[in-house]
């Protein structure tokens, strides 16, 4: 339907409350989830009887679902436990890995912000001279791979760090542009208004 946000269809596993969280007296039990498309943070509740283990990928699109009987809400960095954030950076390396073609399409096709920055400064340890021999270097051919943008671009890092980093820095709230992630908000009735 238009106008119809979009929303996760499978997320990973970053970490399983069998008993609920700590302190909410409430005991019941909680996943908490990284969506595969837009990186959202969400706590759901599992079908009775379901465990599951970190890292696991997890069906949460609107059909019939194995594990997850409903997302309980999309949540913040700060909100996540300590096992969650720790699992963090390696769940969005290989989301990024999975889906590399789309990744590279950001090195092939990013544009400038405005007149003084381009969307490429925006990941880090990419500075001018990085930004100018990565423009340099699609313009003479695509780039097809991530290999094929550290080998054309001296000194260039490994671009899946580069992009980790940079989702790991949204998912903070650090940021004033969104490559990757939309900026979490909460609604003033107590709903949530984004990507689930």
């Amino acid at each position: 339907m238009p106008g119809e946000e979009k929303r996760e269809e499978y997320a990973l596993v970053l970490d399983f409350l069998s008993t609920g969280k700590s302190g909410s007296g409430r005991g019941e039990p909680l996943a908490q989830l990284i969506g595969e498309e837009w990186f959202t943070l969400l706590e759901a509740v599992p079908k009775p009887g379901a465990s599951m283990n970190p890292a696991e990928r997890v069906y949460i699109g609107k059909a019939e679902r194995e594990k997850i009987s409903l997302i309980k809400s999309r949540i913040t960095y700060d909100e996540l436990t300590e096992h969650a954030r720790s699992e963090l950076p390696s769940m969005i390396s290989r989301i990024v890995k999975e889906r590399e073609q789309h990744f590279v399409d950001v090195f092939n096709n990013a544009g400038p912000l405005n007149i003084r920055e381009h969307s490429l400064e925006l990941l880090p340890g990419i500075g001018k001279k990085h930004m100018d021999a990565i423009l340099k270097a699609r313009t003479e051919k695509k780039f097809e791979n991530f290999k094929d943008i550290t080998d054309r671009v001296s000194l260039m890092q490994d671009p899946v760090k580069l992009l980790t980093d940079r989702v790991i820095e949204e998912l903070q709230g650090a940021g004033r542009f969104y490559m990757f992630t939309k900026p979490y908000v909460k609604r003033e009735e107590g709903g949530y208004r984004g990507r689930r």
